[in-house]
């Protein structure tokens, strides 16, 4: 019997899902042979602890059981780690997740988010899924402009995301900045301060938001165990927010979004705070190495507070950003193209192996010197 077709209307999204530009990750192959430098994703170079990698082995013996949809072993590990609340932790799929559920649970048709103009991609995408109107405040010297910000909160602002220290630029907020901007919202706006980088950020003067996220009813902080942690694979991402917001996001997540394997090499990450610093020290060492080395070779580079630096280009023919990856692709090195980030003339560079930094930056004064 043949089914009747009822004429309309075209199947479509709802507003706003059109406008979403995919995000697209860093490359990360070559066509033809050959080891490749990958240097365009700020995983780090240290890879995982062994401790997390056995766990994850351990646990992948049980793939027939579902695991655990509270997340209660990694909220009770971070929270001693921390010194703070598990009934406060959120747990997502990457903090990408986190940002999408916040959207969902804050936003919809007639709101208004800000992020700034170099901000993260995934803040834009996760608004405008929502059915929300995304709202770029203008940065000042690369870096988030509290004022700027400020100036665009509307009554239909609902939420104000900011990656701290910012990817793809690795300049940050001071923590009396956020303090202030925080104090400036208005009560109704969640400010999201996403801390993927924080482990990074050895400035006295910054704080990933974990006390303002303890202090206040309106604050959540994010951060995940892609960077410092080498888990990008496993796909874990927290955050630390009012209890309030806790139970909305737990309310709506999905019930088993995290694996069993990427929960227990989390909770073993934790426990191997030796490989953190290690991975710290070598980061510290080798971002001021990079950064020194390339202004020599005369470059203009950010202080970074990142395991990455940002690489500016002239416009000149010959000289440009585009020009520098052809040339940089030729040697197999892979760095970050920025347009997606409104930053055309320019790359950024994860801090590598000391092989890899090394190749990086012979490559980069070959190129100059061209």
């Amino acid at each position: 019997m043949e089914k009747s077709v009822v004429c309309g209307e075209a199947l479509s999204p709802r507003p706003g899902v059109l406008s979403v530009d995919p995000y697209v990750p860093g490359r990360s192959k070559l066509a033809g042979s050959g080891p490749v430098i990958k240097l365009s994703s700020n995983e780090t170079p240290l890879g995982p602890s062994p401790l997390a990698v056995e766990a994850y082995r351990q646990v992948a013996g049980h793939l027939d059981r579902y695991p655990d949809g509270s997340h209660t072993a990694l909220r009770e590990a971070l929270g001693a780690t921390y010194g703070i609340n598990a009934a406060q932790i959120i747990c997502g799929n990457g903090s990408d997740e986190l940002f999408h559920v916040l959207a969902q649970a804050y936003l919809g048709p007639g709101d208004e988010a800000i992020y700034t103009e170099h901000g993260f991609l995934v803040y834009r995408i996760a608004i405008l899924a929502a059915g929300a109107t995304p709202v770029i405040a203008p940065e000042r010297h690369l870096t988030a402009d509290a004022d700027a910000i400020l100036e665009r909160v509307t009554p239909r602002t609902k939420a104000v995301f900011i990656a701290n220290p910012n990817n793809p630029t690795g300049t940050y907020l001071t923590k009396k900045q956020v303090s202030r901007l925080r104090n400036d919202l208005p009560e109704q706006v969640l400010l999201v301060l996403d801390g993927a980088y924080a482990e990074y950020a050895n400035k006295d003067d910054y704080e990933a938001g974990l006390e303002l996220a303890k202090a206040t009813p309106n604050t959540i902080m994010t951060r995940t165990f892609s960077k410092i942690y080498g888990l990008a694979a496993a796909r874990i991402g927290w955050g630390y927010a009012p209890q309030h917001v806790a139970q909305a996001i737990n309310r709506i997540r999905s019930p088993f979004n995290l694996a069993g394997p990427s929960m227990a090499a989390a909770v073993a990450a934790l426990s191997d705070q030796t490989h953190v610093e290690r991975a710290k020290s070598h980061n510290k060492l080798w971002r001021a190495r990079v950064t020194q080395e390339l202004r020599e070779i005369g470059f203009d580079i950010p202080d970074s507070a990142a395991n990455f630096v940002l690489i500016p280009f002239p416009p000149d023919k010959g000289r440009t950003a585009q020009d520098a990856d052809d040339f940089l692709i030729s040697k197999r090195i892979i760095l970050r193209q920025l347009g997606a980030y409104k930053l055309p003339n320019a790359l950024r560079m994860t801090i590598g192996l000391e092989s890899e930094n090394r190749a990086a930056l012979d490559a980069l004064h070959e190129f100059v010197r061209k």
